[in-house]
């Protein structure tokens, strides 16, 4: 088959890849090549490939389209990496306001099913054993998605603080570290270990237990409880 009938898209753009075109000149991007390109980087990952192995010309391959089409949409691996990450993040659900505690377990429970999903665990392991080689990838991924859900965490703890649940001269940050370290260490280091039913219940009853104010003290706010 020739290049043409292989990719119509890529096969007029020169041999030496440059970055994406700018939108709304030339051609749409095909939403069907986007997904095929993403799609083909997953099933690599998953097949136990390296990020040091992935290469431009291996995606295209994988994906049944020219190098020209990938180059033509990210303009290097890092970017479409960045990409195929957004691509498996799920927002996590808003909190239902019942009490902090019932909250704090359906966000841990969201975390503990996206572990369980292999695709999500596989791929933010071979990134997070990457991040040193490439630091921007993890500060972009951290910008745009990471931060916006330790934001929504630190909300709830303050809120926690708030209504007394938690007391108020605790470090919001080390608390949030608490909560949600157990289930990223048996996700990304320890993927050997199970996640089972019952762990975000037992993660956040462990925690509260510590930090809960004595019975007939109110939680009060202090400077420690500000963190964010």
């Amino acid at each position: 088959m020739s290049r043409a009938a292989e990719d119509p898209e890529g096969a007029a753009a020169e041999g030496r890849p440059g970055p994406a075109a700018p939108a709304g000149r030339g051609r749409p991007r095909s939403a069907a090549a986007d997904s095929a390109i993403i799609e083909a980087v997953l099933r690599l990952i998953e097949d136990g490939v390296s990020i040091g192995e992935l290469s431009m010309e291996r995606i295209a391959r994988e994906a049944g389209v020219g190098k020209a089409t990938v180059y033509r949409r990210w303009s290097g691996k890092s970017a479409l990496l960045l990409d195929v990450m957004r691509s498996l993040d799920v927002p996590s659900p808003p909190p239902a306001g019942l009490s902090v505690r019932d909250d704090l377990v359906s966000l841990l429970e969201f975390l503990r099913r996206r572990g369980l999903a292999k695709r999500s665990s596989a791929l933010l392991r071979t990134v997070v054993s990457h991040v040193q080689a490439q630091p921007e990838l993890w500060a972009e991924y951290h910008d745009t998605v990471v931060r916006a859900r330790r934001e929504a965490l630190l909300a709830l703890l303050r809120r926690g603080v708030a209504s007394g649940e938690i007391r108020g001269d605790r470090d919001l940050e080390t608390l949030a570290d608490l909560f949600v370290g157990p289930m990223l260490a048996r996700a990304l280091l320890h993927e050997w270990k199970e996640l089972p039913e019952g762990l975000a219940a037992d993660i956040v009853d462990t925690v509260l237990e510590g930090v809960r104010p004595p019975a007939g003290t109110a939680g009060t706010a202090g400077t420690a409880g500000t963190a964010g």
